[in-house]
This record gives C-alpha cells, structure tokens and sequence, in this order.
C-alpha cells in the first residue's frame, strides 16, 4: 500500500508521496513513487504512482525511454501539445501495462498488477492540471469542486485535508497540512511510512519551486506530529462534556 496527495491552489501545486512497499509485515522495502521532468521555460510534468510496484515501475520506465528516444517524442510527456494530451499518453501506457502483465500471468491471475496514478504540471501558455489516472486508463480532472487527488491507503489523511484545505492558502500552509494528513495516515497504517518525498511547482516557473525527502529524523515533521497530537488532546479536553 501507499500514500499520495496531489493538490491544486491558486499559487500552484504541491505534491507528497511516502516510499513504503510492503509483501506482508515482515517484508517492507522503500521505493520512490514520485517523478517528475522538466523542460525549463516551457513544461513540467510530474506522476505519482501506487499498486503494483512492477507495474509502476514498468511504466515510469518506458516513459523514460520514450523521453530520450527522438523518434518516439511525440508519444512523451515532454512533446505532447497539452497536458491533457499527457495524461492521454500515461493512462494508455498504464492501461497496456496492465492488460500485458494480465495476460502473460493467465486468467487466473486477472486483475493482480492493479495500479493507479496521479499527474501534475503544467505547459508554457497553459494552466497548471492535475490528474487521477485509472487502471483502465481514464482519468479524471481536479476542479475548483474537487481540487486535490489522493491515491492508496487515503482514508486515514482525508478528513484532515477536507477540514483543512483552502485554494488561497500558502504553499508553507499546505505542506504542513499535508504532513499532519501523512502523519495520521503513517500513525494509523502500517503499510504507510517515511520517508516522504515532497514537490511544490509554481505557476508558470516550469521546474520545481522546492524538492526535498523527508525522514524520520526530520525536526520539522517530528514537531508537527508532537505538535498535532498534543493539539487534539487540549481540543479534546476542551470540548463540553456529556452529562448523564
């Protein structure tokens, strides 16, 4: 299992993605599930992934091939005209991934190499976009009504972002509600965990505003989880008790 958010605001996108891989409780590696290319001046594009780590895996490595092979550039993400045209290109190499890996594993394994993305950028001219891309291939876009995605193991960190989030906000504002929702999701999961690798794109810079990992060491992170708990428990406490 994992964790990624992929989130829109006025300023920009913010993305964060933990690196836990797991095949049962006693075999738990950390790879990295975030990517992203730039052309400077004129794209960047990002993908998280999650599920099947041979598939994802499989997929980000085509893309990279396609993007150093000039006779295949224009099926990349960094020549195709927009980024709907992008998550086009991802949602179909996915898609065929997936059938692929179905079918050499015969009938009885269908359905096994499942997985699913998130895609975030922007083109020179264009506004920033922000994806959901389906096994199947079809994607969905972010909107001013659901203005960020999350994949994997979401249930644990969603409240904390429906609850928090706001399109006006800082990107400093963002990150750290994105780490009290990575932090309640590693708390109540074990299949989630650090490191984390965040993102923060700009608007029309066309590479990364801030990029970092970040460990269980990490005195910013440890602070907003001591931070955060002990802040439910004083509005716990501070909330009117029941009477019988």
């Amino acid at each position: 299992m994992t964790y990624c958010v992929g989130m829109m605001l006025d300023r920009g996108l913010v993305l964060m993605s933990d690196t836990r891989t797991n095949s049962g409780v006693d075999n738990i590696s950390t790879f990295r599930k975030m990517y992203h290319w730039s052309v400077p001046g004129e794209r960047v594009v990002a993908i998280m992934t999650a599920g099947n780590l041979a598939t994802t895996q499989s997929v980000i490595s085509q893309l990279e091939e396609r993007n150093k092979a000039p006779a295949e550039r224009h099926n990349t993400v960094l020549e195709a005209p927009t980024m709907f045209q992008v998550a086009t290109v991802v949602g179909k190499l996915l898609r065929d991934t997936i059938r692929a890996r179905d079918e050499d594993n015969g009938q009885e394994g269908s359905g096994q190499f499942t997985a699913s993305m998130i895609l975030a950028g922007q083109i020179k001219g264009m506004e920033p976009r922000l994806f959901l891309i389906y096994p199947e291939g079809n994607f969905i876009e972010a909107s001013f009504d659901t203005p960020f995605f999350q994949i994997g193991e979401t249930k644990y960190g969603r409240p904390i972002l429906l609850r928090g989030y706001d399109r006006k906000m800082t990107f400093e504002d963002a990150v750290k509600l994105l780490m009290v929702s990575f932090d309640s999701t590693i708390k109540a999961n074990l299949s989630v965990g650090l490191p984390l690798d965040l993102l923060v794109v700009e608007t029309s810079s066309f590479e990364p505003l801030h990029e970092r990992r970040i460990d269980a060491s990490d005195p910013y992170f440890r602070s907003i989880s001591a931070g955060w708990g002990e802040a439910l428990r004083q509005a716990f406490h501070s909330l009117p008790p029941y009477v019988f």
